[in-house]
């Protein structure tokens, strides 16, 4: 059996597209195309090793799991890109040297003429002040919060990593949603 070569990223939205409709060969075959170019990205910003290709296995573990709100109508690459871009952001907070300017890790994001096609920008403002608030938090909160709402870990495993126990972490988490809703939405519930 011969292997059909990697297509090329003209095609990659148009196979994403297939496989949310179900097409499991094209969603392997983007997948397969994906691994170069991913690993390229890894190795030029974590220097290769280990944490290059765990990296690469987070983006693509990332992409499986959000792989529905992928857009056909919109094109693929700057999507993969803020994939990639952030968990790079996050590979580097895990190893605790992330550069002073994150922003540039690579991957421009396209922009586009109408302004409906910009939301992505106003979710990144948004992201970044729920990012700041988080970093705000008190250490304990903070931590629960990073492991159990960003990290999706379960509160048995939280609770191993921190010593808290399941009572404990879902008391701080709700104090710390209460406060994070405070500092974003105000006493009013209305966004600052």
């Amino acid at each position: 059996m011969t292997s059909i070569p990697p297509p090329d990223r003209e095609n990659w939205g148009r196979l994403m597209a297939e496989a949310q409709a179900g097409d499991q060969a094209a969603y392997r075959r983007l997948l397969t195309a994906l691994l170069p170019y991913l690993r390229a990205y890894a190795r030029r910003h974590l220097r290769g090793g280990d944490a290059a290709e765990d990296l690469v296995q987070d983006v693509l573990l990332t992409l499986h799991r959000i792989r529905q709100t992928y857009d056909p109508q919109r094109p693929f690459l700057p999507w993969l890109a803020v994939i990639a871009k952030r968990r790079m952001i996050d590979a580097l907070r895990r190893r605790q040297s992330l550069p002073v300017a994150a922003d540039d890790i690579g991957f421009d994001l396209e922009t586009f003429a109408d302004p409906a096609a910009n939301h992505q920008v106003e979710r990144n403002s948004e992201a970044d002040r729920l990012r700041q608030a988080i970093a705000e938090l008190p250490e304990g909160q903070r931590r629960a919060v990073e492991l159990l709402k960003l990290e999706e870990k379960s509160l048995k495993e939280v609770s191993q990593i921190t010593g808290m126990s399941v009572a404990a972490l879902k008391t701080t988490t709700h104090r710390a949603l209460k406060l994070l809703r405070g500092k974003l939405f105000g006493p009013e519930g209305e966004a600052r």
